[in-house]
């Protein structure tokens, strides 16, 4: 198959991506502004420190 016929179906793939993306940017913000900054703030810093510790642990 000639480079010149994956090119639409490539295309169509990297569409679909950004779309999929803007929807998960777009329930993001939903859902920050739901909660407010500061209880987005800890909630992320709970579970980067359990992430974080998860990591530490495995090594």
């Amino acid at each position: 198959m000639p480079n010149s016929d994956l090119l639409p179906s490539l295309l169509f793939k990297i569409n679909e991506n950004q779309q999929a993306l803007e929807g998960a940017i777009m329930e993001l913000t939903l859902w920050v502004e739901q909660r407010g900054s500061g209880e987005v703030e800890a909630t992320c810093a709970v579970r980067w420190t359990r992430s974080d510790q998860m990591k530490s642990s495995s090594t």
